[in-house]
């Protein structure tokens, strides 16, 4: 090879005659010598995929402590060690590890896509070589190697084909078409979509029929697969909208409790004359009663909770963080095939002379009817309807039947909805394929493009069949079934009708054969053949599919198809989902022709996306997210991966789906069901609700610690809680309480109302009131109560348990009243509240009741037994707390009515 055939740049080699890729490549006719194969692998190196970077578990187990609060929390470890606390240096790196290994656990698997990848290529290739033919190892193929490949068979590396005899090749990784495509060694232009170089057999893909001899063009890296793995490699992970707004909030809190530790530093050593020892003791009680220690768990649960719900409806969460992302989804961008649609091909029409007929029923279950201008037909009253679907599942090399409740087609997916209409029509098929035994066979070929059977009656009588496309059928034949001629131009423009319906076009045509004919030779067909009509095929949406997409549009949720079919049938698949901008529709050749600010301009108002090959889709994403949407991805080939590990939550399918298209997504559908995502998407909004109600909860809990913590320096008291107390309550009754929120069903506006923009903050203006707010009657009772315990006469140690039993209660009391931010708690069913909130407030009790009461609890802590008259007062002051919540709420709703 020359230096200019060893050039990076991918040539167009689908556009080139055979023999000038030969020439190009310098193979000779007998293949490459041995010699030749080592001297170039040793340019072109093996024909393999490169390994990926990983992150190891220590790596990754380490990233969980790059937090600022955990910062924050091992600079409050480190100063009371060396201030010789080691008690509550001890707790507080307890806090902090068993923070870190949940997030270790959170962060799953490592990626394995590139890995499920290479497990697509073919470990062994047949090869010509120095005339002779042999096997080898599939990663010793070169450039210029000469392949031959036959059913069954994986494509080793992409070959531009060279000699073909009925080939044809499953492509849907790649392009997602889940037809085969016919496969020819004619050149086709060099702008050619992925899915129209049918001079071209890639790598990773399925030969299903027929045999063929390749010369590689590409090997490893280069080849489209290998590109795919390329582009999944560069990649980045993006963050969610959630981990983002609680690195925000993680930020400013930092910030917040560091500048306020400062400050009583300063002040109780400058103001007050406490020493430097015992303010800095006070400035770690400040930062561990400020820190919320339980927000992580709480997330953390909270989201393990969403996926254990979303498992249960066939949503499978591979990331956790994508529990709440789905519910913030703005715009989904879905694959057709399999997804949208059912991935099984379906008879939906007729077109014969006597007139049209439309077939009822979807995929491969022969459930279904024939109809004529809206009335049902029984084609035993109708001959030529009849004639038409027998010529159909006689001329046919498939079969259909059913295994585990699932019709299967075994075969070509279009003869097995042909046998499905004939199912439909009442036919048997084994009496049939008795009564007309087969004889003779043309087998379908892409040369000739018609498949040619000869049958006959138990009274000799024959009859040949033909099907295939109908240009050439049409050639075939020189009269209609019921007219002496044949006006080709009208059966061309019903064709055409078909076509923009978004359908594949199958015509059939008969001849009586010459008596005692017993073979079928190919030169002697002729044209004098009898055309009986047209097949419309179409692979049609799921039922469930349309009401899903429906409830996302209603959710402010746009949903654009990203396809590999042609634009007439993801135009025609489009309309009949709803989609709500299906009229304009951009080909995978449109978007190369478009720079990036072009393509930007035209993603919000397109919704059908054709002919798109895998960096398309990458490109839309992108583009897409470059508007700030937050974006699905759904799809099941290789061809979708990177874009589905691009997207902010990619969603696999589950039982079509490749390994690779999982490996790169964050959601896998068990059922490949569409609808599912409007069940996550409502799961991931309800997530997220609750996650903003148990920040609502925590931050006041902390708000009133700290501000009891401040109101005792300031006055220049003992502080009112010790830091071991804080984590006490912060850890075990708050995280308790906090819990149980995370099992709050779905509010009932959740799928009514759009989605939230991806920079919103987790606090609103209502939320900073309302921690503000509670913050206050939280630092109230506990001051108040430690106030009350010490003019009592009550012991220090006495007056802290008294602060900290008090504290404990409010939060039982203010976690009835934050289920629900907006409507009344004082109900029957707001009080009861659910079993997580009967079960948590019944462990909470029992805890804070070992607390109070057990010796070595009271050892460790500092507690001491409370008598029933304090603890009265106690419960009062809850009482008092979820009263004033309630008017707050009520005195806000009628400020919101007078508004409106």
């Amino acid at each position: 090879m020359s230096e200019e055939q060893e050039s990076p740049e991918q040539r167009s080699w689908h556009h080139l005659e055979p023999e000038d890729v030969l020439k190009t490549l310098e193979t000779p006719e007998e293949g490459l010598a041995e010699d030749e194969v080592e001297r170039r692998r040793e340019v072109h190196g093996s024909n393999r995929l490169p390994s990926p970077r990983t992150r190891g578990p220590l790596r990754r187990f380490l990233a969980q402590f790059h937090n600022l609060l955990i910062y924050v929390l091992m600079g409050a470890a480190l100063v009371t060690a060396l201030l010789g606390h080691w008690v509550d240096t001890g707790v507080i790196l307890a806090v902090v590890l068993l923070n870190s290994i949940i997030g270790f656990v959170q962060e799953g698997k490592a990626e394995k896509a590139l890995d499920a990848i290479r497990d697509m290529l073919s470990p062994h290739a047949s090869v010509r070589r120095a005339g002779h033919r042999s096997t080898v190892p599939a990663e010793e193929l070169v450039p210029g190697d000469l392949v031959l490949i036959e059913p069954g068979d994986k494509v080793p590396a992409d070959l531009r084909l060279i000699k073909v005899k009925g080939l044809q090749v499953q492509e849907a990784v790649l392009t997602g078409e889940s037809v085969a495509v016919d496969k020819g060694v004619d050149p086709v232009e060099s702008e050619a979509e992925l899915g129209d170089r049918l001079s071209m057999a890639f790598s990773g893909t399925l030969v299903t029929a027929g045999q063929a001899t390749g010369v590689v063009v590409e090997t490893g890296a280069r080849t489209q697969i290998g590109r795919i793995s390329g582009m999944l490699s560069e990649v980045q992970t993006l963050t969610t909208p959630l981990i983002k707004a609680m690195n925000t909030f993680a930020r400013w809190l930092t910030l917040a409790i560091v500048m306020l530790a400062a400050m009583v530093f300063s002040f109780g050593l400058l103001v007050r004359d406490y020493s430097a020892v015992e303010m800095f003791m006070a400035a770690v009680a400040l930062a561990v009663a400020a820190i919320p220690e339980g927000l992580p768990a709480i997330l953390t649960v909270t989201l393990a909770i969403g996926v254990q719900l979303m498992a249960s409806r066939n949503a499978i969460i591979r990331r956790l963080p994508a529990v709440e992302t789905l519910g913030s989804v703005s715009i989904i961008c879905s694959d057709k095939t399999g997804t949208l649609t059912r991935n099984e091909m379906t008879v939906r029409s007729l077109a014969l002379a006597g007139g049209f007929y439309e077939v009822t029923g979807v995929g491969y279950d022969p459930h279904g009817a024939f109809e004529r201008d809206g009335a049902e037909v029984d084609p035993d009253d109708d001959a030529a309807l009849g004639e038409v679907i027998r010529a159909m599942v006689l001329c046919n090399d498939s079969s259909l039947y059913k295994r585990d409740d699932q019709w299967v087609v075994e075969g070509d997916p279009m003869e097995g909805a042909l046998l499905t209409a004939g199912m439909k029509a009442g036919l048997n098929m084994e009496q049939l394929n008795k009564h007309w035994p087969r004889t003779d066979v043309v087998p379908f070929e892409s040369e000739h493009r018609f498949m040619a059977t000869l049958n006959h009656d138990h009274d000799g009588n024959g009859m040949i069949y033909v099907k295939g496309a109908p240009e050439q059928i049409l050639e075939m034949c020189s009269r209609v079934s019921g007219e002496e001629s044949l006006d080709k131009d009208h059966w061309l423009a019903k064709v055409d009708e078909l076509a923009n319906r978004g359908e594949r076009i199958l015509a059939v045509a008969r001849r009586k054969s010459d008596n005692g004919q017993r073979e079928i030779k190919f030169d002697e067909l002729g044209s004098e053949f009898e055309f009986l009509g047209l097949f419309g095929l179409i692979d049609p949406p799921r039922e469930e599919a349309i009401t899903s997409v429906a409830e996302c549009q209603q959710a402010g949720i746009r949903v654009k198809m990203i396809t590999g079919d042609h634009a007439g049938t993801a135009q025609a698949i489009a309309r009949q989902l709803g989609l709500a901008h299906a009229d304009e529709v951009l080909t995978g050749r449109d978007i190369d022709s478009m720079d990036d600010e072009a393509l930007r301009e035209a993603v919000p108002r397109v919704d059908v996306f054709a002919r798109a090959a895998p960096e398309h889709k990458l490109r839309l994403v992108r583009a897409l997210q470059w508007h700030g949407y937050v974006v699905a991805m759904t799809g099941d080939g290789v061809n979708d991966a990177p874009a589905l590990k691009q997207a902010d939550v990619g969603v696999a399918m589950g039982r079509n789906g490749t390994e690779t298209a999982k490996e790169a997504s964050e959601m896998v559908l068990a059922d490949d069901n569409f609808a599912s995502i409007a069940h996550a998407v409502r799961e991931g909004r309800r997530v997220y609700d609750n996650l903003k109600k148990a920040i609502t909860f925590l931050l006041p809990i902390n708000g009133g610690e700290s501000g009891s913590i401040i109101a005792a320096i300031m006055l220049g008291m003992a502080l009112p809680i010790t830091p071991l107390q804080v984590l006490w309550v912060n850890m075990v009754s708050s995280v308790g309480l906090a819990m149980a929120l995370a099992f709050e069903p779905a509010e009932k506006d959740v799928m009514s109302r759009p989605p939230r923009k991806p920079g919103e903050p987790i606090l609103s203006l209502f939320l900073v009131w309302r921690i503000l707010f509670v913050s206050v009657l939280f630092l109230a009772g506990i001051f108040g109560m430690y106030l009350w315990s010490i003019q009592a006469g009550y012991s220090i140690d006495a007056a802290r348990t008294h602060a900290v039993n008090t504290l404990v209660i409010m939060e039982v009391f203010y976690l009835l009243s934050v289920r629900s931010l907006k409507v009344r708690s004082l109900t029957l069913k707001g009080l009861i509240g659910t079993r997580a909130v009967a079960i948590a407030i019944l462990v909470v009790v029992t805890l804070q009741m070992i607390f109070t009461y057990a010796p070595f609890m009271q050892f460790f802590f500092d507690s001491t037994a409370v008598g029933l008259y304090a603890w009265g007062i106690m419960l009062g002051v809850g009482v008092v707390l979820f009263i004033i919540l309630e008017l707050e709420k009520a005195v806000r709703s009628r400020i919101a009515q007078s508004r409106s």
